[in-house]
């Protein structure tokens, strides 16, 4: 009986002790306050919004676009008043490509447009190309010694890399949703990539410049690849190679919707004799080969914590079929406006505010992580003076739908805390606090530099339909989602600016990056 009322004692004193913790953090609740009304009230978020797609344009790295939207954000957090508000370079990328002209159709058996667009970095056409298109399965097109076999009969020919049709392409689910109390209840894992899937991936990016050296060789006019998941009006357009210095020079290479590919692969299997006609005109360029993140402060007013920094950010780079509305100008927009909104309402908090814009992440992470390595971790390969005073990176990358919570990152510590700083956001519908990780973006290059890094929970929308696509655009931003995400995430970083003590961390282990080698 002792035994067992002993238990209950140790329990209940777990317990307690935990409630004890959560309840020593002091809530900013008037500064929320004035956040939320500020926001709902006055909020640029549709203008910024504006600026980093439609007038920038898609946003490649080294590209013009890049370029145009990085040095309009410079500015601009200049003329809100931050401090220190610069382009930074973080080292070498690659080449520069920006598509000059571009046009694809049927020119027989009759005429017809085609719903398609170049890959970044692809090689050019010789003026308008036309040819006979031959049909490939997705085994010969990667098997080098089938495509040495029969470099006669592709060249002068376009490649199409053939798949079987899949079923009927109806769609019966919602085109956007959001999370259940259910489904943030029982959150996984989103986005996680394993080092052997990475591996993989590099391993088939070798693979792909070594076809596009024999290709050329063999004087294929172009690679067009039309799979299943380009069907229902969205266009994936995205590439692995290229970019790179050591790259070679590439054949022209388009993406093509699912229904014109299929349409082509039946008239050629029905006897037809299909041409194409093919334009691309992409302007190469080597004269600066740095990438370029965006980084802006907001200086500590505490003379001993003002040295501390509280980061936020997203990736700014974005692919080139449309302007990255959702991935990731939607991410750029709520961190800029965040910033604005505690620099406009004179919020300053103890420890410096830092935001940064990254380039290249869509290659690898090249911006975060580079900047990470050059700031924070010694010659030795360790965490430095400078690592030890950022008390947490906070990202936002998974698409325009509302903030519901946060990934924990395995940081057990971290969870009360939290818990916390969300319940004055239970109206607005965020309050989940896994314990669990996320991968894929940017906080991943601090959590392995040993700085408490999270990414948020954020509603799917139509993420899955808009990522990566030629439908990623302005109109596909939900504008009161990104409000609501602009207040959490300013309050957060105004939390952890004022807090008495930086957050928690987990020891840091040292590993190779995920991302290293791509």
């Amino acid at each position: 009986m002792n035994y067992k009322r002993n238990v209950l004692l140790l329990v209940l004193l777990a317990v307690l002790t935990l409630n004890s913790r959560a309840q020593q953090e002091h809530i900013e609740e008037a500064a929320f306050a004035k956040i939320r009304n500020a926001e709902l009230t006055g909020s640029m978020v549709p203008e910024i919004a504006h600026y980093l797609t439609d007038v920038s344009g898609p946003r490649l790295p080294g590209s013009e676009g890049y370029k145009r939207a990085a040095m309009w954000a410079v500015e601009t957090l200049k003329k809100w008043g931050l401090a220190n508000a610069v382009m930074e370079p973080y080292g070498e990328f690659g080449k520069q490509w920006d598509l000059q002209e571009f046009s694809i159709a049927m020119k027989a058996p009759y005429y017809q447009p085609l719903r398609a667009y170049p890959e970044p970095w692809c090689g050019n056409t010789h003026g308008l190309e036309r040819g006979r298109v031959i049909l490939l399965t997705q085994e010969q097109s990667v098997d080098t010694v089938y495509l040495a076999g029969h470099a006669s009969e592709l060249r002068g020919k376009f490649i199409l890399v053939a798949v079987n049709p899949v079923k009927a392409l109806q769609e019966f689910e919602p085109a956007a949703e959001r999370f259940s109390d259910r489904a943030l209840d029982t959150i996984d894992e989103q986005h996680a990539v394993t080092r052997p899937a990475i591996e993989q991936s590099i391993i088939r990016q070798r693979v792909r410049v070594r076809i596009d050296v024999l290709l050329k060789r063999a004087g294929v006019l172009g690679r067009i690849s039309a799979p299943a998941y380009n069907a229902n009006g969205a266009v994936h357009v995205q590439a692995g190679v290229g970019f790179k210095l050591t790259d070679p020079d590439g054949i022209p290479k388009v993406s093509m919707s699912y229904e014109d590919g299929q349409r082509i692969r039946r008239l050629i299997q029905s006897g037809h004799v299909v041409e194409l006609a093919l334009n691309i005109q992409g302007r190469f360029s080597t004269a600066d080969t740095r990438g370029y993140n965006v980084i802006a402060e907001i200086p500590g007013t505490d003379p001993g914590l003002g040295a501390e920094v509280v980061m936020l950010g997203g990736h700014l780079d974005s692919w080139y079929s449309s302007t990255g509305g959702t991935d990731n100008a939607a991410g750029c927009i709520v961190v800029m406006e965040a910033v604005r909104l505690l620099n406009s309402l004179g919020l300053k908090p103890k420890r410096t505010v830092r935001v940064a814009l990254w380039d290249g992440e869509e290659q690898g992470l090249y911006g975060s992580f580079n900047y990470v390595k050059n700031h924070f971790i010694g010659a030795d390969g360790k965490p430095n003076a400078e690592q030890k005073k950022v008390s947490a990176y906070f990202n936002i990358d998974y698409g325009t739908g509302k903030v519901r919570g946060i990934f924990a990152q395995q940081n057990e510590a971290v969870k009360p805390v939290f818990e916390q700083w969300f319940v004055p956001f239970h109206d607005l519908g965020a309050g989940t606090v896994t314990i669990k990780s996320t991968g894929s973006t940017d906080h991943l290059s601090f959590d392995w530099a040993g700085i408490p890094g999270f990414q948020f929970i954020q509603d799917p929308l139509d993420e899955g339909r808009t990522h990566h696509t030629d439908l990623d655009d302005y109109d596909h931003l939900a504008i009161e989602d990104l409000k609501q995400s602009a207040i959490i995430i300013a309050s957060f970083v105004y939390q952890a600016g004022m807090r008495a003590e930086m957050l928690p961390r987990k020891p840091w282990v040292r590993e190779t990056f995920l991302f290293d080698g791509l």
